[in-house]
């Protein structure tokens, strides 16, 4: 994978995402999500790699590991180049989970990266003590990033923020960091709580940003996503 930007697709239908997609010359990384996937299926995603795009499959499947296997057995056969799981279902899930990708890869392909999520951007340190019982985010997050690592997975989902946390836990040289909650200084957070700039980002170690709203909801997109791209390589826009 080339790109360190992964544009999050925020949008409910397929005729959308092509008016985004056909306003670019170029190939890009992009996030398809819970309800683009579900609502738009499996031929969809065929259709933008047709168009020369890589994708983040982001459905973070968490659920019994013989029932995480045979979805990826499935989801390898996408080509897709980039899946997810929440580390909380544990070692023996995350474990079945790369056995599936393994055997539904077709032969003569890669199969994708597969990462696991450790906290999502939206929770709080209060919300992991008061209702997840664990004794701080920072403890969570060390914690499901060394599983991780120790299940084989090629890396973690997390907060810009946290990466320092995740490098102590997991230290394998090849081990990435897929970090959402990207923002420009100008824009809202919405509805993440720990979030930072795509310079920023990179200071902290992130190997690849997410960015949605910034870049869909921007009224020049191109511009917008060659911004994010200058500042990511340290270029003054």
């Amino acid at each position: 994978m080339t790109s360190p930007i992964i544009i999050a697709l925020d949008y409910s239908s397929r005729e959308e995402v092509m008016a985004f997609l056909n306003q670019f010359n170029q190939p890009l990384f992009v996030k398809v999500g819970m309800e683009l996937f579900y609502k738009e299926g499996p031929a969809f995603i065929k259709e933008i790699k047709e168009l020369g795009h890589k994708i983040f499959l982001d459905l973070k499947l968490h659920d019994i590991p013989n029932t995480v296997k045979q979805a990826m057995k499935n989801l390898a056969k996408l080509d897709v180049d980039l899946v997810n799981v929440h580390a909380a279902g544990g070692s023996k899930m995350m474990k079945a989970a790369l056995e599936g990708l393994v055997e539904g890869t077709p032969e003569g392909k890669q199969r994708p990266l597969l990462i696991a999520v450790t906290q999502l951007t939206s929770t709080s340190n209060e919300q992991v003590v008061e209702e997840q019982g664990i004794s701080s985010l920072t403890t969570s997050i060390s914690l499901y990033a060394k599983l991780t690592e120790e299940s084989g997975l090629d890396g973690v989902v997390c907060s810009p923020l946290d990466v320092e946390i995740v490098r102590e836990a997991a230290k394998g040289e090849g081990f990435v960091t897929v970090t959402p909650g990207i923002r420009l200084a100008e824009n809202s957070a919405d509805d993440q709580v720990r979030i930072t700039t795509p310079a920023k980002a990179r200071e902290l170690g992130s190997n690849y940003i997410v960015v949605g709203r910034s870049i869909t909801k921007s009224e020049n997109p191109v511009q917008t996503y060659e911004k994010i791209v200058s500042q990511w390589e340290g270029v003054t826009v």
